[in-house]
Parts: C-alpha cells; sequence; structure tokens
C-alpha cells in the first residue's frame, strides 16, 4: 500500500483546508451544518486532486525518470504499474463526481472545471510559460468559491484577489526551485523552466511579495471590511502576514529549497508559528 498512498500524495490533500476560508471569514466556523457539508466537499476535491496527481504522473513518467527527486515516484520507479495507476484514477474521478454532484450541482460545476482545468494543464498547457503558473493558482480560487458554493456563503472580491495572488507567489516559488535543480543536475526539469530564469522570478516574486502586503494592509483598513467584523483592529494581524512572507521569500532565495509549499507550511517552524497567531488574532476579532 506504500507506493499506492505515495501516488495519491496525501498530504497534498492539506490544500483543500482552502475551502474552509469562506466560512472563516464569515464568522461561520462553528455551525456544524456547514461544516459537515465542506468536509464531504473536501473529500470529494481529495479525491479528484489524487486523480489528478495520478493524470500528470501517467503522463509524466518518462520526464520524472531523469528529474532528481521525481524519478523516486511510484510510477516512474515502477512500483506501481501504469493498470493499476488507471484504474485508481478512474475510481477515484467516479467516486469524487458523484460525491460532489449529490452535494450541490454547482459545486459539481466547479469540480468539474477544476478536472478539465488540470488534465488540459497535464497535457500541454504546462508547457506554455505564464500560463502554467495561472491554471495552477486558479485550482486555489476554485476551492475557495466552491467553500463558498457549499457554505451558503459569498466569497468577498477582497478575499478571492489575495488567494489568486498568493497561490501565484507559492508557485512561482516552486518554478525558482525547478530552475536550481535543472541548473545542477543539467537535465530538463520542466519544459516552461527555459522560458524563465532567476532574475526574471525573483523579480515576480519581490512584486507579488509587495502587492501581497499591500493588498493586504488595504483589506484590514477598508471600511467595508472594518464594517462587517466591526472592528477596527483587523490591521494588527498585519505584522504576521509580513513575517510569513519574508520568511518564504528567505527559504526560496536563500536557502533555495521551496520545491514544495504544502511541506514547507506543514514542517517550517516559523511559518507554521505565523499563521497559527494569525488565525488565532484574526479569530479574536471575528468571534468575539
Amino acid at each position: 500500500m506504500r507506493p499506492i498512498i505515495k501516488l495519491i500524495r496525501p498530504k497534498h490533500w492539506i490544500k483543500n483546508l482552502f475551502l474552509l476560508i469562506p466560512v472563516f471569514f464569515a464568522g461561520s466556523l462553528f455551525q456544524i451544518e456547514r461544516i459537515e457539508i465542506l468536509g464531504l466537499g473536501m473529500i470529494a476535491f481529495c479525491l479528484i486532486a489524487s486523480a489528478v496527481y495520478i493524470i500528470n504522473d501517467l503522463k509524466d513518467i518518462e520526464v520524472d525518470r531523469i528529474h532528481p527527486l521525481k524519478r523516486d515516484r511510484p510510477l516512474a520507479s515502477g512500483a506501481v504499474s501504469k493498470s493499476k495507476a488507471t484504474l485508481l484514477l478512474f475510481t477515484f474521478i467516479l467516486f469524487g463526481l458523484s460525491l460532489s454532484y449529490w452535494l450541490n450541482p454547482i459545486f459539481f460545476y466547479l469540480v468539474c472545471v477544476y478536472l478539465a482545468l488540470n488534465v488540459a494543464y497535464s497535457f500541454g498547457l504546462k508547457n506554455i510559460s505564464i500560463v502554467d503558473l495561472f491554471i495552477v493558482s486558479l485550482g486555489f480560487l476554485i476551492r475557495i468559491y466552491s467553500g463558498g458554493i457549499l457554505a451558503g456563503v459569498e466569497v468577498s472580491h477582497w478575499l478571492a484577489i489575495m488567494i489568486l495572488l498568493l497561490s501565484l507567489f507559492l508557485v512561482l516559488a516552486k518554478r525558482r526551485d525547478d530552475i536550481v535543480l535543472q541548473a545542477k543536475s543539467q537535465a530538463v526539469i520542466r519544459k516552461t523552466s527555459s522560458s524563465y530564469n532567476l532574475e526574471f522570478i525573483n523579480a515576480c516574486l519581490t512584486i507579488f511579495a509587495a502587492v501581497i502586503v499591500v493588498s493586504y494592509i488595504m483589506y484590514t483598513v477598508s471600511p467595508e471590511v472594518v464594517d462587517r467584523f466591526n472592528s477596527p483592529y483587523l490591521f494588527a494581524t498585519t505584522p504576521f502576514v509580513i513575517a510569513g512572507i519574508m520568511r518564504y521569500l528567505q527559504i526560496t532565495i536563500v536557502e533555495m529549497n521551496s520545491g514544495s509549499p504544502t511541506s514547507i507550511l506543514v514542517k517550517d517552524k516559523f511559518i507554521l508559528t505565523t499563521i497559527i497567531l494569525w488565525i488565532i488574532s484574526f479569530y479574536l476579532i471575528i468571534y468575539n
């Protein structure tokens, strides 16, 4: 079972917690009926996301075999056969789409869009520079709107913009790691890597880091948001956002270890601390 588990990448299911973000900001986190339906929605997304990982691994077997890290993936290493992976793929898609349609037809359509985008990404769009970045980022945006649909909560423009900016920032950091690995191994890690270089990625990371921080500050002091949360103290959460962005830039540029955003968000103590403190501070403002 270990190769199968590695193939479906359950550690990446943490990304589906993004479905909870709209209900958290709406102040409805403790409404059990909403959490139950969101939990089922997360299961549907986990199934579809794992199917997407299998599709990508099936498509990239040969490329992964020359990658210094990806060559150990179950399909590239031969630990899991193509036939077994294909059977698992269709099983996950069947159950994932069935569950999503049972939960909500609009949610089902969003899940279908997510699946279609990722299939298109695996079969060609990932080879188009800049487009590849936006495809990955749109996956997080779809999760946000999916969570809003299931919980019956409106997703604000502020939230959508910040999620898009943050996801682009994380994807750029990951691309930078690919370029560094490619320079070390002298192998083609990703076709779009030739369209990027460190100067371009560093410039984009700087721009997005600045825009994220400014956007967040504008969000916390906007009259609309202050009135909605009935608190003028939202700006007090800004230092945690700035510290988190600075630490991620340090991991990316100084330590050159931004290949797995999921691992960083789970394992890096500094990042974890800033996220926990940000959640606590926002919780105290929204729910008290």
